[in-house]
């Protein structure tokens, strides 16, 4: 029976027996935790491996959370982990934890107080959620005299919040994002414009202020309507209105666009994270260079909506909540670094950095380790290699990571860290800006944990020590020991590491919520995932247990990771990882292929350079180009038409020959029909995915070049067939279903092709890329190499024949010459040129249909784009965007969809006319991609595709591309 696999419950990367209280060193038995009685109180990947280290650091009693949308039936369980903690009495239950109100949200902290001291918890662990970041939910824990695992109270407020996570910076000499940190403070000074009346308005709604505040004249009006505002927080009061709020961002917005033409404007709630909370307003003012006043206000005057949005979506648009929001400068080219910390209140350690660029709607796709050793490495590799504008980029990368470690650390001890946290910042070249930090363990974190280990060593003995490869057993050994920890030492693991998130999300990086897993491949050597226990096996039958993708939570499925010992190594390993991943299911859609063919990308450039958080909408439009240029070509269709080509040649060269030319046709025809499957199997597996494409692009750019419009191979098409078939995890492997892999008498037939090609060119002493010269040798009818002219008319005839066909491989070349695909490049000083074309909004909006297409629907009807929760409105309160009768035009809001915890705005495709409304149950109403929500009247008539003209041009293009090829 099979059985789960050890590299996936016993990585030695990420297990390890962590029972301190087994040393036979009475200081380090001292720092043992095994005493601690956590819950934890978060799910996703972060849950289950808190279960893991727990367990492996010898804590019994631990126990966890479920909200109401975690189900404990076992077929259909949200909660895998449910599939190894059995012990129900350790399993508990809350409505969902996250709360819709401010009184809700107060009455989940109490009944989680409730549920860990009912139960015997002394400690709550809150992972990477929005709880761990909660300063009244840690507030209230300490109150209740718990501890909480990850930075107290008093640091989550100074570090925390946004805006005082700024302040704090400024005046630790840190550099920080130009902006506007208390629109709130000035929002109210706007409305009670002196000191007397703000003095008036504290009095007169009885707020409990400083008195000594209040009687300071010295201080502005900003601070006193900040010190003002908080008390009416702790009143659960309203000091102004939304409107009034949204009024004044407008303005801020005004001025800031003003004050920095062709830039664009964040909006950041305080208490956002994990992207949520931030919307971005000014994108047409980029491109113009004297945008004129009205230009200006009609950019702003998206603020009052986004804001709505915002508040919303972080759940503070409650009475009394501090709805205070940055308003910063959007730096455009840049990457976004974060430093990981761990402190205990009197030191601070920085533990490296994680460059996070690669993003898409602020949600992280691809984290990468930035280490000094790393980079140090880099640069003598390049140095040795005479990269001289690359050495430059990088010593300037390894300048800023130092500055960026020694402020973060400074930072870290002016607000008393005493935990894990991550110091957030922009990067601009040679220049960095600080965003803000994290008061929690990142998901990301692992990154950081397969390069640096932490050595805590005995003061009084430099023998004595122990060693920490996690963080969140750092946390929970800080949280139970405190300042008794003494501050650790790093020690480098490995140079470098990198993770992708996989995600559900289909291939344009929309959320798809509803599927099911039904079978996820083993992990292979080298691989860490966090799944959050998906791939454990049933234990009984040792078959694997479906899941389901639910659209409650993010689109976080799991964490893939891989290490290596330079940026390369862990990118080929990545690669290997995601090519050997088969995930199959019903309604299933992820961001494996994705992943696939962005690592890819960067492997056929350099894995060393410099994407910006600008980077990957262009490049997913630019993969949206291949797949529309790859819907145009027909593979059966050219290989047809390629048989022809060869009966014709063989019927000049025979013409005077007629018997001849028969039977070498027919040998030809046979020939080729045997390669069928080989060469179009792999065709088709390409052109009809262009992640997959964009991948092999990249890979093979040094195979080929194009002369006057014909394809020349400078590699063996036959090593490259064979590469691909690997590539595309299509290689013989006998155990697998034919369908998967090359077929039995296919792969017989590529493997004495890769003999001969082999034993051929070393024959010649020609190298795997000198194709191009061996090509050149068998082209002569004179015997070469010393080979009889009897001999060498069979080679000849043997290589004529093992690469006859092959050439159609180099269409897709020509797909990515036609789409420029290489004009999206990576410069010698490590910057990526993106071309200007792939910044249009218009064109990344209509490859974003063609990387998945909208859903079937009739004329008269616009369904559900994807399946969410319905709201009609921006806000509870507010009227509906359309109604019955009303007329609408193409890019209007017509209802917003709520997936996987982001509100996505939904709007017109075309204009018309809304005949009738189809969701009739209110706001929060769940839909399912292509359900029907409102018959229309369209002011434009459809006009249906006529199938076989679309054929015919097919057929048309397709021999236009045969024409370089063959």
């Amino acid at each position: 029976m099979a059985h789960t696999s050890e590299k996936y419950t016993k990585n030695p990367m990420i297990h390890r027996d962590r029972r301190l209280g087994l040393s036979q060193s009475a200081w380090v038995r001292s720092f043992s935790c095994e005493d601690l009685k956590p819950l934890i109180v978060c799910r996703g990947p972060i849950r289950k491996e808190a279960m893991d280290v727990y367990q492996e650091m010898g804590i019994t009693h631990y126990g966890i959370l479920l909200s109401e949308k975690d189900s404990i039936v076992y077929p259909n369980a949200l909660a895998p982990e449910l599939r190894t903690l059995t012990d129900s009495k350790r399993v508990h239950r809350v409505p969902d934890y996250t709360g819709a109100s401010k009184e809700e949200r107060v009455e989940r902290i109490h009944q989680i107080i409730s549920i860990a001291i009912d139960n015997g918890y002394d400690s709550i662990f809150a992972g990477y959620g929005f709880m761990a970041e909660d300063d009244e939910f840690v507030g209230a824990i300490e109150k209740a005299g718990l501890n909480f695992i990850g930075p107290c109270a008093a640091t989550q407020t100074g570090a925390g919040k946004k805006d005082e996570a700024k302040r704090t910076a400024l005046s630790v000499n840190v550099s920080v994002t130009p902006g506007i940190d208390n629109v709130t403070a000035r929002t109210l000074v706007k409305k009670h414009g002196t000191r007397e009346k703000l003095l008036a308005l504290a009095n007169s709604d009885g707020l409990q202020c400083d008195a000594k505040v209040l009687a300071d004249e010295k201080l502005s009006l900003e601070d006193l309507a900040d010190h003002i505002l908080y008390a009416s927080y702790a009143r659960g009061v309203d000091l102004f209105s939304i409107e009034e709020l949204c009024a004044q961002v407008e303005a801020e917005c005004v001025a800031m666009l003003k004050k920095h033409p062709q830039s664009r404007v964040r909006l950041k709630a305080i208490g956002g994270g994990g992207g949520k909370g931030q919307r971005l307003l000014g994108a047409a003012l980029l491109t113009k260079k004297n945008a004129s006043d009205a230009d200006v206000a009609k950019a702003a005057s998206d603020a009052p909506g986004l804001v709505r949005e915002i508040l919303n979506e972080v759940k503070a648009n409650g009475v009394g909540d501090n709805k205070n929001v940055l308003i910063e400068l959007n730096i455009e080219q840049t990457r976004h670094n974060e430093i990981q910390l761990l402190g205990n209140g009197d030191w601070c350690i920085a533990l490296g950095g994680r460059d996070c660029s690669l993003q898409m709607h602020e949600q992280k796709l691809l984290e990468v380790s930035v280490t000094q050793e790393g980079l140090m490495a880099a640069i003598e590799e390049a140095k040795a290699a005479g990269r001289k504008a690359e050495v430059k980029a990088l010593e300037s990368d390894l300048k800023v990571l130092k500055r960026m470690e020694e402020e973060s650390e400074r930072f870290g001890k002016a607000v008393g860290l005493d935990s894990a946290s991550t110091f957030e910042c922009i990067v601009d070249r040679d220049r960095h800006y600080f965003m803000e930090v994290n008061t929690r363990i990142q998901v990301e974190h692992r990154v950081t944990e397969l390069c640096y280990a932490l050595k805590f060593v005995n003061p009084d003995d430099a023998n004595d020590f122990f060693v920490v490869e996690s963080l969140v057993e750092a946390m929970a050994l800080l949280a139970r020991h405190k300042k008794r920890v003494p501050k650790p030492q790093r020690l480098v693991r490995m140079n470098a590491a990198v993770e992708a998130r996989l995600n559900a999300t289909d291939a344009s990086l929309s959320p798809h919520a509803g599927g099911m897993i039904r079978y996820w491949s083993k992990p292979i050597e080298g691989e860490i995932r966090d799944d959050q226990g998906i791939s454990m096996l049933n234990p009984d039958t040792g078959i694997f247990m479906k899941y389901k993708v639910a659209g409650a939570y993010d689109s976080n499925i799991a964490l893939l990771l891989t290490t290596g010992e330079d940026r390369k190594a862990s990118y080929d390993k990545m690669s290997e990882v995601l090519r050997a991943t088969t995930l199959r299911g019903s309604d299933l859609a992820t961001n494996l292929e994705f992943h696939y063919g962005l690592v890819n990308w960067f492997l056929g450039r350099n894995v060393m350079a410099k994407p910006t958080t600008r980077f990957v909408v262009p490049y997913l439009t630019l993969v949206g180009t291949l797949k529309e240029e790859a819907n145009k070509l027909d593979p059966v269709y050219a290989f047809l038409q390629m048989k022809k080509h060869y009966a014709k040649m063989v019927a000049d060269a025979y013409a005077d020959q007629p018997e001849v030319a028969a039977k070498e046709s027919k040998n030809m025809s046979a020939l080729l029909d045997r390669k069928g499957t080989l060469i179009i199997r792999p065709i088709e597996r390409l052109l009809g995915d262009p992640h997959l494409l964009s991948g092999w692009l990249s890979i093979n750019t040094k195979n080929f070049r194009i002369d006057n419009g014909k394809v020349v191979w400078l590699r063996n098409p036959v090593g490259v067939l064979n590469e691909t078939y690997e590539y595309l995890h299509m290689n013989h492997r006998p155990h697998k279903p034919a369908a998967e892999i090359i077929w039995s008498h296919d792969n017989e037939l590529l493997q004495q092709a890769l003999r001969f090609s082999r034993t051929l060119r070393e024959k010649f002493g020609l190298a795997r890329d000198e194709y191009f010269t061996l090509n050149g040798i068998v082209n002569n009818e004179e015997p070469q190499g010393g080979f009889d002219a009897e001999t060498w008319q069979q080679i000849r005839s043997a290589h004529f024949g093992y690469e006859a066909g092959l050439e159609l491989l180099g269409m897709l070349f020509l797909v990515g010459q036609n789409t420029k695909f290489w004009d999206l490049r990576v410069e010698e000083d490590l910057e990526i040129t993106i071309p200007e074309y792939l910044n249009d909004a218009d064109l990344q909006a209509r490859m974003k249909k063609v990387l998945v297409p909208p859903p079937a629907t009739k004329a008269d009807e616009i369904v559900a784009a994807c399946g969410g929760m319905y709201y009609a409105q921006e806000a509870p309160g507010m009227p509906a965007f359309v109604t019955e009768g009303m007329h609408f035009e193409k890019g209007q809001p017509l209802y917003i969809i709520e997936v996987m915890k982001m509100f996505n705005k939904v709007y017109a495709p075309f204009s018309g006319t809304i005949d009738k409304i189809l969701v009739t149950s209110g706001d929060g109403t769940i839909v399912s991609k292509g359900q029907p929500l409102f018959k229309v009247t369209p002011d434009e008539k459809f006009v249906e595709v006529d199938v076989n003209a679309l054929e015919k041009e097919k057929r048309s293009i397709t021999s236009e591309y045969l024409k370089a090829v063959l």
